[in-house]
Parts: structure tokens; C-alpha cells; sequence
């Protein structure tokens, strides 16, 4: 496969960028191993300097990181700063905590003494998607990193500048040659890689169809892996719910980062009293959208990533008509250049329906009217995925008994706030396995050895 870069805002093709031959492939991972055998002796603290560094300069260099985010990937410019703020606060998190993390773990044996602890396992590879194409970078970059391992890593094939950007990051923060290696590389070679003796572990983050694939070739070879997967969140709004809190969040939900987030707000599930308001209020929000230039501070819709992501939700809305969906805004491109959708809302998707069982991954959203609580929940929990869910209440005992009953792997009330360091992100079901983020990400790719002193007689 090709790396290309085009821009989604006017699909104008800017660089591409061929795949690496198998001798190429084959003399970075040399490297890299080679790294992982000085690496990971590393202490500490000269790990903490360079992932530090890493993050400053992320910090320095925000604009300029978020620009060729921008022009790849078509997120809109704020949003950009936001992501590549966030990436830098990721890696300084570790930074700074990492050794916490994993410190040995004293345990309590009936007889002698004993603890766990941690050590690193060798060469990860990640194979990481186009959405975020510096966070997800840094949340498996910092904790994978600072824990003694070293990173090969395939990115998305429409962010190559992204990745060859991220890679260079780590050079000039002072990290040694194949400690964060950018594989531009086939989905052949993506399989050479997890076959790989000297590759310990695999860290995705993608479709479903991507994880099945990843996960299960990783299994073949008996490493250990993380799937972080897709997701159709619901999105609760009970009757007593703040309707103006609800749907500021409503719109961030559903169509930040012009709604490709695995965790973005997908199935907006009303309770009956509130519905018309909620519904009328909603798509008036949605219909001051007004799509441009993502470069432009005043857009405030811009472009799915690609033509052919476009194409594919497209294709995808007219299934679910088709199946007896009804649009009651949007539905279509919008008649510009680039890749622009309407913001789009659809009624009436039975369970019969494709669209009950998918993800739609851009500017469309579904709506269920339901009668109480306990219907929206058991709505919420009739889905293939569990990533991420919100419920909506002036109650807050009443929205942490929701939270607890919804089978997902996080759950927000009031909000649909999953930025921050300290929180583990994943999910279950069709969303994956594992967590990235907080002190639970650092721990994927760990060696917890037992260590047990004890002055006894051997058993006769």
C-alpha cells in the first residue's frame, strides 16, 4: 500500500510515500532490538528525560504539529491544538509517574517474604488509526516507553506526515536510534511484524475487522495484545435532565472532530416526556453548524478524513433508509469540495435494521425515544460494542446507578469528558480489551514476576 497524503478539505493530493522493502523493514527492526537490549537498563531517570523532553517540545511546537494534522486529517484547527496539548500532557504524565507505577509490590505470604515486580518485555508494535493521529501515538508511546520497552509502529496510511512528524519528535528530544520506530509498511508486512520472534506484544487501536485480524495473529504467536475497537455509545437523557447542558454536550458528543471518536456520543436515547424538546433543541444546534476551511477558527464543521471514508457513511446511511431508517435532517454530502457531510439525525431504526448493530463513524446520529430508565438502559446495553456511554440527570445518585448498570468500559455523567491522563480508557464486548491511559495502561506490557525469599527446608 501507498501513504498518502491528501486533504480532506479540498482532496487535494500534497505527498506519498511508498512502503519500505523487507530489508529495509528487517534492518529498523535490528535496531530497534538492539535498543530494547540498552533500554531497557535504562533507569528511571534518563528514561523520564527523554519522554520529558518529548513532551516540551510537543508543548513548543503545538502549531506546528497541529497544522499537518490539520491539512492530513481535516480536523478542524482547535481541536488540533486541543489533540496535540493533550498528547504532550500524556507523555509528561508518565514522565513523572511511570516508576510509581512500577514499583515492586510487596506481598504478605504466610511464611518469608515475597513481592511482584515489573519489568519490560522486549519490542511492541502498535498499529494505530488516522483519528487522532498524535494521541494515539503518545498514550502508547509514554507509558510503553518509560516502562523499558521500545515501539515499532505502523500508522494509518492518509497520516504519513503524522507519523514521520511523531517519529522525529523522539530524535530531537535526544532518544537512541529505534526506540520509537515509524514503519511505513503493507498489511502483509504488518503480519512479518507480529510473526516476529524479537516483537513481544501488539497494541491496536482500530476497526473491528482490524482487531479480529491483529488479535488473532497475535494469539497464533502467543503474545499478549490490546484492542481498543470501535464503539456506539449511548447517550441517556433522562427526564429531569438539565436540556441545556445536555445539549451543549450533545453536539460536542456527537460531532467533535466531525464525529470519527470511537467514544463519540452515537445513540441518543430519550426518555418520552423529554424527547420533542430534547430532539427540537438538538437538530437546531446541529443545523448552525456551517462547514469551511478547518484552518479557519470560525468552521465549525469540517470534513471527514478521506473521499472514500465519506463514500462509506454514505453508503452506510442510505443501507439503513433502505431498511426502513428515516432522515429528519441531513443525509447527504454536502455540495462543496472536499469531503463535507450534513449533520445528520435518524428516527425509526429497528432492531432489524443494519444500522441498529453498526457504527457510524461521522456526522450522524440515531435517536430512540424510550419510556423510562429502565428502557433506556436496557437499550443501551442491546449493542455488539462497550466502549463508552453518558447518562443525563440533575440526579447524580440516580446517574451513578445508571453508570453502574450500563455494560460498557466507561461510563460519564453529565459529561462525555475522557481526556485525561489519569483515566484507563477501553472497553468490552466488540470494543476490545485491555486499558491505554492511567495506571492501567502502563501495565499491558509488563513482566509482574513474583520474587519469594523464604528459609525453609525443602518438602520432603
Amino acid at each position: 500500500m501507498a501513504y498518502e497524503s491528501v486533504n480532506p478539505f479540498d482532496n487535494k493530493r500534497d505527498k506519498s510515500f511508498e512502503t519500505i522493502t523487507d530489508k529495509q523493514l528487517e534492518a529498523k527492526m535490528v535496531i530497534a532490538s538492539s535498543c530494547y537490549e540498552t533500554w531497557k537498563h535504562t533507569s528511571y531517570a534518563h528514561r523520564r528525560a527523554i519522554v520529558a523532553k518529548a513532551a516540551a517540545l510537543l508543548h513548543d511546537e503545538a502549531e506546528n504539529f497541529a497544522q499537518i494534522e490539520t491539512r492530513e486529517m481535516g480536523k478542524r484547527i482547535s481541536e488540533a491544538r486541543g489533540e496535540v496539548e493533550f498528547s504532550s500532557q500524556i507523555l509528561a504524565y508518565y514522565a513523572e509517574n511511570a516508576e510509581r507505577f512500577l514499583k515492586n509490590l510487596e506481598l504478605h505470604p504466610t511464611l518469608g517474604e515475597a513481592h511482584m515486580e515489573s519489568s519490560p518485555i522486549g519490542v511492541i508494535f502498535g498499529v494505530e488509526p488516522w483519528n487522532f493521529p498524535f494521541y494515539q501515538l503518545a498514550r502508547v508511546a509514554g507509558p510503553h516507553l518509560m516502562a523499558g520497552n521500545v515501539l515499532v509502529v505502523k500508522h494509518a496510511g492518509c497520516v504519513p506526515q503524522c507519523a514521520i512528524a511523531f517519529e522525529k519528535l523522539w530524535l530531537d528530544a535526544g532518544a537512541p536510534a529505534g526506540l520509537y520506530t515509524n514503519l511505513l509498511i503493507s498489511h502483509d508486512q504488518s503480519n512479518q511484524v507480529i510473526d516476529d520472534p524479537r516483537v513481544k506484544g501488539v497494541a491496536l487501536t482500530g476497526s473491528v475487522a482490524a482487531g479480529r485480524s491483529i488479535a488473532a495473529r497475535a494469539g497464533q504467536n502467543l503474545k499478549p495484545s490490546s484492542m481498543e475497537l470501535g464503539g456506539s455509545d449511548a447517550f441517556i437523557v433522562l427526564e429531569d435532565a438539565d436540556l441545556e447542558h445536555t445539549i451543549k454536550w450533545a453536539v460536542w458528543g456527537r460531532m467533535y472532530n466531525a464525529g470519527q471518536t470511537c467514544c463519540a456520543a452515537k445513540r441518543f436515547i430519550v426518555v418520552e416526556s423529554i424527547a420533542d424538546k430534547f430532539l427540537q433543541k438538538f437538530q437546531a444546534a446541529l443545523s448552525a453548524l456551517k462547514a469551511g476551511d478547518p484552518m479557519d477558527e470560525n468552521t465549525t464543521l469540517g470534513p471527514l478524513s478521506t473521499e472514500s471514508a465519506l463514500v462509506q457513511l454514505l453508503a452506510q446511511v442510505d443501507s439503513a433508509v433502505s431498511h426502513g431508517a428515516k432522515i429528519i435532517m441531513g443525509g447527504k454530502r454536502i455540495d462543496r469540495p472536499g469531503a463535507f457531510m450534513q449533520p445528520t439525525i435518524m428516527t425509526d431504526v429497528k432492531p432489524e435494521n443494519p444500522a441498529f448493530r453498526d457504527e457510524f463513524f461521522g456526522p450522524v446520529a440515531m435517536f430512540f425515544r424510550v419510556k423510562d430508565e429502565d428502557a433506556a438502559i436496557a437499550l443501551a446495553n442491546d449493542s455488539d460494542f462497550g466502549l463508552g456511554g453518558s447518562v443525563f440527570t440533575k440526579d447524580t445518585v440516580r446517574g451513578r446507578r445508571v453508570a453502574s448498570r450500563v455494560e460498557t468500559g466507561m461510563m460519564f455523567i453529565n459529561n462525555i469528558s475522557w481526556s485525561d491522563a489519569e483515566l484507563p480508557f477501553g472497553g468490552i464486548k466488540d470494543s476490545g480489551y485491555g486499558r491505554e491511559l492511567g495506571d492501567m495502561g502502563i501495565q499491558q506490557f509488563v513482566n509482574k514476576k513474583l520474587v519469594r525469599t523464604l528459609v525453609a527446608e525443602a518438602p520432603v
